[in-house]
């Protein structure tokens, strides 16, 4: 993967500015291409690390395996690979968790931002947070929910304002139908 290019990513947007009508010169637009160099740097982090490293896993002999452990609507904010443009809302997350292991609660939300700084679609979003949280704590099994509006839909295209999608990530022991039902209910009494 190449490394952020500030100055390549500063001319495209005087670049975009011009090719849009507008004078990137003027008073408004003169600091615009560092801004969003600066902004898009901070909202495409995730691109230049090869893996998520801020995850913390315990050894409990007091967790009590297969309890449901939910971490419910962590905020989020993402770039859709399609236009580019944000889509944010909520992400639930939940484990059970297997053999006493377990991993520090905050570390989760952190995982969440991890996903979301890079382009990416709602559907692989929500796989790719389970599956990481799969790989980092063997649970016997993990679920993800994510709420989230699209800006591709609201102010392009269709145009429907305030519409929300859901897409959802099953793994292990959250197949039986049971178990899904009790952290719906869960994210659901938040």
């Amino acid at each position: 993967m190449k490394p952020f290019d500030r100055t390549l990513l500063e001319t495209s947007v005087r670049n975009i500015l011009i090719a849009i009508g507008d004078n990137p010169d003027r008073e408004g637009l003169k600091e615009t291409p560092a801004r969003v160099a600066s902004a898009y740097e901070e909202m495409f982090s995730s691109l230049h690390q090869k893996a998520f490293t801020e995850s913390k896993v315990f050894n409990s002999s007091l967790a009590n395996d297969g309890e449901l452990v939910v971490v419910a609507d962590i905020p989020f904010y993402s770039m859709c690979e399609h236009h580019l443009l944000p889509f944010f809302g909520s992400v639930s997350v939940g484990y059970m968790p297997k053999n006493g292991r377990i991993i520090g609660l905050s570390k989760i939300p952190r995982l969440v931002d991890y996903v979301a700084k890079k382009p990416n679609v709602q559907e692989n979003l929500t796989s790719q947070i389970g599956l990481e949280l799969q790989k980092l704590v063997d649970p016997q099994g993990v679920a993800v929910v994510v709420k989230a509006r699209h800006m591709c839909t609201e102010m392009r295209g269709i145009k429907k304002a305030n519409s929300h999608t859901l897409t959802s990530f099953f793994s292990g022991a959250f197949k039986n139908k049971d178990n899904r039902m009790e952290f719906l209910q869960e994210i659901k009494n938040q």
